[in-house]
């Protein structure tokens, strides 16, 4: 398959979607660890039970089962918003429906921790925010029993890869984020990935929550290491930062072509295997795949395998027609919806936060390098000069964002006091 061909099928999959002039909506994806509050191991038994229960509430109705019959995804029957397992049963995903407001989902969110934490506290267990499952070492990290999860944490633990990856390939089951999707177009989609890319050191001061402690890695968001340094890393161009601005589409598409295919479908099974650029899979004749239980075979490429394609950069362009944010851990739960009003706001500001990332002395310095910038300041201590640098292209970002909530009129810059 020719570059060319593979953009062809990367613009069929991520465009084909994309309205003309979208009403702007949000669309939030919070995970939270469910955490004993003694400090023992999270019971997978009490939070099957959370989901029984709330499956008999009249207000929700069981969208999946695992395999053992018991409900890991529910949909609430007026809103349409999901409550699920993320991965593994120790972890708890809440996935609204877009809404015009933040705080439509901050109210549907607190009304959905009413019904849960009592439920969780009687047998000492809460959610909480945290980045990382603070009990994650003595967790039962298995994951839930669906396919398409056990298939993924067999594939990060795939041996005989080459690559020198951490120690931590069940790392899916304990780390949680904080997501927004944002409706875009063709005419702005490329302009709010390059803007947003060029302020991920910022969110990286304003927004950390996964110091790892039990690796060397000197970073208060490990999150990027887990998975930099995970399969899904592969190749470099498959997660975090993108390498530099993207002058026109078909340079945007031809990096997410260097991106990874690892995964296929054939009737209702899934398969994985060592992970094969975009550009390259249609080329191998045949490819020597796994099943979830480790069962090996061997697949055909297929055109309709790029509809697995998923890549994991920070600020990621989706099927649907919309930008999403995932590089921000999981906040404080009473901050939980901060970095969202941060990201609304600057998008909603686009120009100026163009005009001012054009000028930005931060940024116009020898140490352009994002990826790196991003690094150096999720570092856990910085020096007196990185500390007033970083705070002064925050402030000044959060100016900004402050501005396009203002201007939205919602009431939803509170959320970033």
């Amino acid at each position: 398959m020719s570059k060319q061909e593979a953009i062809k099928l990367l613009k069929e999959k991520y465009l084909s979607h994309m309205k003309r002039s979208p009403e702007v909506f949000v669309g939030i994806e919070l995970e939270f660890p469910i955490v004993e509050v003694h400090g023992k191991k999270t019971d997978i038994n009490v939070t099957k039970k959370l989901f029984r229960e709330l499956a008999l509430d009249v207000e929700f109705e069981v969208e999946k089962r695992d395999q053992e019959n018991n409900p890991v995804q529910l949909i609430h029957r007026a809103s349409k918003d999901r409550i699920l397992f993320e991965l593994s049963y120790n972890t708890i995903e809440f996935a609204f429906e877009k809404a015009k407001s933040i705080h439509q989902v901050d109210q549907r969110f607190k009304n959905y921790l009413k019904k849960i934490q009592p439920m969780l506290q009687q047998y000492h267990h809460e959610i909480k925010g945290y980045g990382i499952h603070p009990q994650w070492k003595q967790n039962d990290n298995r994951p839930v029993q669906i396919e398409r999860y056990q298939m993924l944490m067999a594939f990060l633990a795939m041996k005989g890869t080459g690559m020198d990856a951490h120690h931590y390939p069940d790392y899916g089951a304990f780390i949680c984020g904080n997501q927004l999707q944002l409706d875009v177009n063709r005419e702005n989609y490329l302009r709010v990935i390059n803007a947003f890319n060029q302020i991920e050191a910022a969110k990286a001061y304003l927004f950390p929550n996964s110091e790892f402690p039990e690796a060397s890695w000197n970073t208060k968001i490990a999150r990027d290491l887990f998975w930099e340094k995970s399969l899904h890393g592969y190749f470099e161009e498959n997660v975090g930062l993108y390498p530099k601005k993207y002058r026109c589409e078909d340079e945007f598409f031809g990096n997410l072509a260097k991106t990874a295919i690892f995964t296929a479908v054939r009737g209702t099974k899934f398969y994985y295997f060592k992970p094969i650029r975009v550009q390259d899979y249609l080329d191998q004749n045949e490819i020597v795949a796994y099943t979830a239980d480790g069962k090996e075979t061997v697949i055909t490429p297929l055109k309709d395998d790029i509809k697995q394609h998923r890549s994991y950069q920070f600020q990621d362009l989706t099927s649907r027609g919309t930008v999403e944010f995932r590089s921000t851990c999981t906040q404080p739960l009473e901050n939980t919806f901060a970095p969202i009003a941060f990201e609304v706001g600057l998008f909603n500001q686009l120009e100026k936060l163009e005009e001012y990332l054009e000028n930005c002395k931060f940024l116009n310095t020898k140490e352009r390098d994002l990826r790196k910038l991003r690094k150096k300041y999720s570092k856990i201590k910085l020096s007196k000069e990185e500390e007033s640098k970083i705070q002064e292209f925050s402030h000044d970002l959060l100016t900004i964002a402050r501005l396009g909530l203002i201007e939205r009129g919602y009431g939803e810059e509170i959320y970033l006091n």
